[in-house]
This record gives C-alpha cells, sequence and structure tokens, in this order.
C-alpha cells in the first residue's frame, strides 16, 4: 500500500503537479512513518511549490530517521536556502559532502547556498550592479522561457515581480540572491555552471596604494618562469614518533595474519585460521573484521557459543571505535545465525529473530533479510509442531461435527479450525469445514478447504463431491463436471458424482436448447469469460477460424471436430455457454 501511494506521488512529482504529489507521499508515510525516503519526497515536493517550512520539518525527519544518508542533507540544505538560512544550507550540504564527497547534487547546492551568503558590497560599476546588468533587455524573458529548468518561473508572480525590479535596478540584484529561482536564472545568462566555485565567488578588491604592483620580469626571469611554474612546492615529509611507527607496523602485520587467516578459511584449515585471526586481533584491536572472521570459524566448526561471544565483543568494541555500521551488521547477523543453529524451540528462535532485525537497522543487507525470513519461518514450523496433537484434533473435529447437526455453523467453523491446528493434514477436517462454509455462503473459502482436502488424499470422494457442489453453486457448470468426472476416476460408482455430472449436463443443455432468459445467458458468459482458459481459447488464431467455419461452412467445420484437441476445446466453450450447439 505504501509502495503504491509512493509511486502515485513519483508520478505526480514527474508531471510537475507538486501539491497532488506532497499528498500522496503523505498518504505512504502514514502507512510507513519511519521510511526516511517518503519524507525526503515530500520535502522535495513542499520545496517545489513554495512550503520550505514544512520541506524542512521532512527534512529533518529525514536525517534523524537516517543520519547516514547524504540526500537527505541536500533536501535539508535545499529547504534552509528556500528559508533563506543560506549559512544553515551550507552547513547542511558540507555534512552531506562529508558522507558522499563525489554527489553532484550536494555540490550544486553547496555552490548556490554559499552564492547566497550576505557580502560586502562591491564598488559601484562593479559586483551586484555589473552583473545585474545582464538582465538588461527584453531578450532575457524568451531565455528564460526557452529553458526547461526556468521555464515554470515565468507562471509565479513573485518571480516575475522581482525580475522586472532588477531590470529596473541591477544594484537590486543582491537582494534576491537568497532565492534559489534567481541564482538559477543567473546562471542560465552568464552561461555558467551553479557547481564552479570560482565563477561564485565576489571579485577581488582592488589592491591599496600600499600594496604596489610588482615591476615586470626581465628576460632572464621570463625563460625561468615556465619551469617555477611547472614545479609545486612538495610538502616537507611530517616525522612519525616511534610509537606512531609501532602502531603502524603492526597494523600491517595484523593484516598479512587476516589474510593468511582467510586463505586457510577457504582450504577448510580452521584451527589454522583462528589462530591467524587471534594473532591479528593482538597486534591490533582496533579492527572488528578480526572478531568477525573468527566468529565465522567458529560458525562452520559448529562452536556456535564461541561465535556468539565473538560476535558480542565485536558489536560492544564497534561501538566505541565507531566503526563501519555494515561491520556491526555483520557481527549481528552471525550471531542471529548461530542462535539460529542452537534453537530447538520455537521461543528459543525469539532471541536470534531480534538479533537479525537489530542487523537490519545497522545495514539491510539482502543475505540478513533472508535469515531473518528463514528463521521466522522455522519458528512458525516449530510452532506447529509442539502444537500438533491428532488426539485432541479428533477430539475437536467431533465437536465441529456436533455444531454442524445443529446448524450452528460458526461454531463448527471454529472447532474444525483448531482441530486443523492440531493435525493439519486431516483431509476429513477440510472437508467438513468446506461444508459449514457452503452453508454460511463462503464459496471462496469452502473452494479452498476442498481443494486442500483433495491435495492431501486424492482419492477421498468426498474432496470432489464438496468441490463440484461449490462450483455448481457458483454457476460454473462447465468446471463443476470437470471436478466431478475427475472424481469418478478414482470411485466410479459414487452416486453423489454421478448424480452431480448428470446435473451439471442439465444445466449445460438448458443453453443449447435455448431455455435460458438472456439475463442468464448474458451472466454465465460473464463469468465464463473471466477464466483463463476460455480467454486462451478465444485468443487462439486457430480456434477462431475454427470457430468462424463452424458458423459460415458447418460441412467443412467437420474436419476440425476430428481433432481430439480443437473438439475438447469447443466443447469447454460449449459447456460454459460461449458456442451453442443446435
Amino acid at each position: 500500500m505504501a509502495d503504491e501511494a509512493k509511486a502515485k506521488g513519483n508520478a505526480a512529482f514527474s508531471a510537475g503537479r507538486f501539491e497532488e504529489a506532497a499528498g500522496h507521499f503523505g498518504d505512504a508515510i502514514a502507512l510507513a512513518p519511519d521510511n526516511h525516503v517518503l519524507y525526503s519526497n515530500r520535502s522535495a515536493a513542499y520545496a517545489s511549490f513554495g512550503r520550505y517550512k514544512d520541506a524542512l520539518a521532512d527534512a529533518e525527519r529525514t536525517v534523524a530517521l537516517r543520519p547516514d544518508w547524504a540526500k537527505g542533507y541536500s533536501r535539508l540544505g535545499a529547504a534552509r536556502l528556500g528559508l533563506a538560512d543560506a549559512a544553515g544550507a551550507v552547513e547542511s550540504y558540507e555534512k552531506g559532502l562529508a558522507l558522499e564527497p563525489s554527489n553532484a547534487a550536494l555540490k550544486d547546492g553547496l555552490a548556490q547556498a554559499r552564492l547566497a551568503l550576505p557580502r560586502a558590497r562591491p564598488p559601484s560599476g562593479s559586483g551586484g550592479d555589473a552583473i545585474g546588468k545582464v538582465f538588461q533587455g527584453p531578450e532575457i524573458w524568451s531565455k528564460i522561457a526557452a529553458d526547461p529548468a526556468t521555464r515554470a518561473y515565468l507562471d509565479q508572480p513573485d518571480f516575475t515581480q522581482m525580475l522586472r525590479e532588477v531590470q529596473r535596478n541591477p544594484g537590486a540584484l543582491n537582494n534576491y540572491l537568497s532565492d534559489p529561482r534567481m541564482v538559477q536564472v543567473l546562471s542560465l545568462l552568464l552561461n555558467i555552471r551553479i557547481q564552479k566555485q570560482n565563477n561564485n565567488e565576489a571579485p577581488e578588491p582592488a589592491p591599496s596604494p600600499s600594496q604596489s604592483t610588482p615591476p615586470p620580469p626581465s628576460p632572464k626571469q621570463q625563460q625561468k618562469q615556465p619551469e617555477t611554474k611547472s614545479r609545486e612546492p612538495e610538502p616537507e615529509p611530517v616525522e612519525m614518533t616511534d610509537e606512531e611507527k609501532e602502531r603502524k607496523e603492526k597494523k600491517a602485520v595484523a593484516q598479512k595474519e587476516k589474510e593468511a587467516g582467510n586463505a586457510a578459511y577457504k582450504k577448510k584449515d580452521f584451527e589454522t585460521a583462528i589462530q591467524h585471526y587471534t594473532k591479528a586481533m593482538e597486534l591490533d584491536d582496533e579492527d572488528i573484521s578480526y572478531l568477525t572472521n573468527r566468529a565465522a570459524v567458529y560458525l562452520e566448526m559448529g562452536q556456535y557459543d564461541e561465535c556468539i561471544k565473538d560476535c558480542d565483543v565485536a558489536v560492544e568494541r564497534g561501538r566505541e571505535l565507531r566503526a563501519d555500521f555494515k561491520m556491526i551488521s555483520r557481527a549481528l547477523t552471525r550471531k542471529g545465525t548461530a542462535l539460529a543453529k542452537l534453537a530447538k524451540t520455537s521461543k528459543d528462535y525469539d532471541v536470534a529473530i531480534e538479533t537479525f532485525q537489530k542487523a537490519l537497522t545497522e545495514h539491510r543487507n539482502p543475505d540478513t533479510l533472508k535469515r531473518l525470513n528463514d528463521a521466522e519461518r522455522a519458528k512458525k514450523e516449530l510452532e506447529q509442531q509442539e502444537y500438533y496433537d491428532p488426539k485432541i484434533a479428533d477430539e475437536e473435529r467431533e465437536k465441529g461435527n456436533e455444531f454442524f447437526k445443529q446448524q450452528k455453523y460458526p461454531e463448527a467453523v471454529k472447532h474444525y479450525t483448531e482441530a486443523l491446528r492440531r493435525n493439519p493434514k486431516d483431509p476429513k477436517v477440510y472437508s467438513n469445514r468446506a461444508a459449514c462454509y457452503t452453508k454460511l455462503g463462503a464459496m471462496p473459502e469452502g473452494l479452498k478447504d476442498a481443494e486442500k482436502c483433495i491435495e492431501l488424499d486424492p482419492a477421498f470422494s468426498k474432496g470432489y463431491t464438496r468441490k463440484g457442489a461449490i462450483q455448481f453453486f457458483m454457476k460454473e457448470y462447465d468446471k463443476a463436471m470437470e471436478t466431478y468426472q475427475e472424481g469418478l476416476k478414482h470411485d466410479p460408482s459414487n452416486q453423489e458424482l454421478l448424480d452431480g455430472v448428470k446435473r451439471c449436463i442439465q444445466q449445460i443443455n438448458k443453453a443449447n436448447r435455448g431455455e435460458l432468459t438472456p439475463e442468464e445467458l448474458k451472466e454465465r458468459q460473464g463469468k465464463a469469460m473471466q477464466d483463463p482458459e476460455i480467454q486462451n481459447i478465444l485468443t487462439d488464431p486457430v480456434m477462431r477460424q475454427v470457430l468462424i467455419d463452424l458458423q459460415e461452412n458447418p460441412r467443412s467445420s467437420q474436419e476440425h471436430l476430428k481433432n481430439p484437441g480443437v473438439k475438447q476445446k469447443i466443447q469447454k466453450l460449449v459447456n460454459a455457454g460461449i458456442v451453442q450447439m443446435k
């Protein structure tokens, strides 16, 4: 449901219907209130039609839910820039770039925010006045209208008013640079890319008299100058303390031990791998990967308690070191796997499931999610096994039978359901509950139980009589006849099945004899058209030609009926009331 609302919001946003998009994202948030992407999307929608306060609130919620997601800071920066908080916007964009330095959107936003920072008024004839002159002339309106990124601004009265003010007074440009729309238009008119920071900086002030211009270089200096430019000063080497040198050397040795441990692990030489990982831990206690690797070895060896201990230490130490959340997630996943291996009862799986869920909050990894699903499935299966008791199941079935005789069908369903929980492999209970559902008019549920009954015991005649009766009641006579005929293969003399076939033939022949009212015929054909098998027959080019021949040239169509496959399909259409044979 949340994904559907999100998809509608994305479609509306792409079409420029930002208010509608915000509404759809709000619906999605109501269904998934902890989804950071939904808040991010709604923030973008709010910002697109000027509701910057709401955009800021959603952006702050995004960052709170996912502080390590760079895009959240992009939304935060855009909202603050829209509220004329250029300094706050710069701070937000810089935080995002610290997480993802190559993000083009963050770089672009940072450049716009820096451009909007308040600056000292430049001397007359330069700076804001000079740049503002690019807004002179009527051709700027056509330029703005021709660019897809700025075209929509011309429909916004507040923006057109700003633009006319700058045309009248170029020096007023500085008053509007906090508006991202004006910055976007300025970059268009100057034909520059906003992310190039050098183009955004204010011009350098003219040198003071004390800072006189140096004399031009002599010819000899000019000859030497290219060589000087080609060389850049190299940084002075930083002296390392003895302690730092020792730590660096130990880390290098620890990495070699880890590599040796990995090689031994691949060869299934687990004891050697443990020795190498242990040595690496002794040399460098600031890398929890040695612990998680050793935990993996213990897991393979079936030493689950040792694995759990290493994972607990890795998580604790990782939090102290502020280690990568993926590493902590890995440790929790391995712990959860070990706990699942140790589980003997359904309750034992609870702590394993909780551990997997914690791992997913650190990092949503497909492998962890699969292990969580496996643990939940194993818990459910174990619960069913623990609840299994055929004796109690028989008692509940008898109670259900008594209520059925008293025509208390809801109570009967309750006891049959409990019987199935105690023994889910008893076809008789499914048959009895199907009969109850039929009496209550719950045909889809009854049909499902009848099919399960047949699945558990294909030779049990009651399953076919229940299923056929439900299909007959639903006026699916062709399907009901197929069900009865299938049952007769297992029990040829069963009177209920034989009677069921007769009833179906009578109903099918009514259509051929023209005894159905137009409403009844239309209803039967409508039901048939919902059947995928009927749809496939009618869309088959060969069958369409056969049907045309049957109508236009009955004699030649007899050749078609000699084909068993074609004859079977024609009979299917006749039974469904689509074709009438007279």
